[in-house]
């Protein structure tokens, strides 16, 4: 037994109309940031942004004079966030392993974990000043050991957001642009007279930077796809329903296409919850952005059991997942897509988001069923090196090669594996003898 008390709500019809409009402007773009440089970047940041200062790119002093005028307890309080951070990816480093083995006698296989060299971080403006994912981008690349990362961040109406600054210049970033939107993603991408070219695109923006990033895709690495951000609550009736509603309405804040899901096993809880939003939203600063979310995007279910709203939560693959039951730790083992876990009330979504030191940037739209957010992995490039050192080992792999290759038709490499077979064995293969005398 399932059924909702509230339904998702708006129609989806007009979707395909603007994503196409989006693809569209997002690809001009591009393709005249690609053709024009320096002179298209500004264009469109005056356009977009109003902003067209002499050099996007901060100097030191100037950087040290914003930082400088940001509130000392606003910095205390970043460097704080970014101890977390940097302390969580750390220990993500330390367990990627590099090794060495030895798997026939003189056969020497090994893997590496090489940094990207340079990154572009986006860190977005619009709505919010989100100065945290500098520290989820910028601070987790340089923990990887990227050598240049190249932070971006626009003007929020025509004003240098301070707080942002500090906190890409104390998460290392190597260079800061004030510039922002798809000139600044796609200037990171194919480069311009001033900006030097990255190898990476991390961070989130609105549709048309995760639209530039999609399209960009393959001439530099991406950390993820990232959609509008995702809450599922999965609550029993031990949780409490006031909390559930703040919960939800926390994510639901972020824009008015967010989706903000309750699975309850308490038809009891699911209509408390209803009564708090309807409340509580009336009054909330972000209303215009949370009303909408939870109108056209909020759902209710209401599930017998614990054991049918695990499977339907994984369904449905989410960003963030709160589980406020009685005992929470069980859905480590009962789930398996989702962006993240946060487990019991002494938690939430928000902790992720802003302070608690794990990664914020995360699957939305189903991806969690094939991916993870972004980690301090994300910027390393696993490698492999082989040596083999001894003959008698190479001519074993060469003669396996040569009928392995052959069963494909590929005789270009069974000749490679034949040429090692004979060094050891000291007589030639018959194509070998007949090139030779030829």
């Amino acid at each position: 037994m399932s059924y909702q008390l509230k339904t998702k709500a708006q129609s989806e019809s007009g979707a395909a109309k603007g994503s196409a409009a989006v693809t569209s402007t997002v690809a001009s773009v591009i393709a005249d940031v690609r053709e024009r440089g320096d002179a298209a970047v500004r264009e469109y940041s005056q356009k977009f942004d109003n902003w067209s200062p002499s050099d996007f790119r901060l100097t030191q002093e100037q950087v040290e004079e914003i930082v400088a005028g940001v509130p000392a307890q606003v910095l205390d309080d970043i460097r704080a966030v970014q101890n977390n951070v940097r302390a969580f990816a750390e220990h993500q480093l330390n367990s990627i392993r590099e090794f060495e083995v030895e798997t026939m006698p003189g056969v020497f296989l090994g893997q590496k974990h090489l940094p990207v060299t340079a990154v572009g971080a986006y860190v977005p403006g619009g709505r919010y000043p989100l100065l945290a994912s500098a520290h989820m981008t910028v601070l987790t690349a340089k923990v990887a050991g990227v050598s240049r990362v190249t932070a971006c961040t626009p003007p929020i109406r025509g004003e240098i957001p301070g707080a942002t600054v500090a906190a890409m210049h104390f998460a290392g970033a190597d260079e800061i642009l004030l510039l922002g939107g798809v000139q600044a993603v796609a200037a990171l991408a194919v480069g311009t007279e001033t900006i030097k070219p990255v190898d990476m695109l991390a961070g989130p923006g609105n549709a048309y930077v995760a639209e530039a990033k999609r399209q960009l895709f393959g001439e530099v690495g991406i950390d993820l796809f990232a959609g509008p951000t995702e809450i599922l609550v999965i609550a029993d009736h031990t949780a409490d329903p006031f909390l559930v509603a703040v919960d939800l309405l926390s994510q639901a804040e972020h824009g008015p296409d967010s989706p903000a899901i309750l699975i309850t096993t308490s038809e009891s809880l699911g209509q408390a919850v209803l009564g708090h939003i309807d409340r509580l939203l009336p009054g909330m600063p972000t209303k215009d952005f949370a009303g909408p979310a939870w109108r056209d995007h909020g759902q209710i279910h209401v599930v017998e059991d614990l054991d049918a709203a695990w499977p339907l939560a994984d369904a449905f693959a989410a960003e963030h997942v709160e589980v406020l039951t009685a005992n929470p730790r069980q859905a480590l083992s009962a789930m398996h897509n989702y962006g993240a876990l946060f487990l019991g009330e002494g938690t939430c979504v928000s902790y992720g988001d802003k302070v608690i030191g794990t990664n914020h940037t995360l699957p939305t739209r189903g991806a969690a069923r094939y991916t993870g957010g972004l980690w301090v992995g994300k910027f390393l490039r696993t490698v492999t090196y082989q040596e083999v050192t001894s003959e008698e080992s190479s001519a074993a792999l060469g003669e396996l090669c040569g009928r392995a290759a052959r069963a494909e038709f590929f005789e270009g490499h069974a000749r490679s594996g034949d040429i090692r077979l004979a060094r050891h064995t000291g007589s030639l293969p018959g194509w070998a003898a007949a090139a030779i005398h030829a």
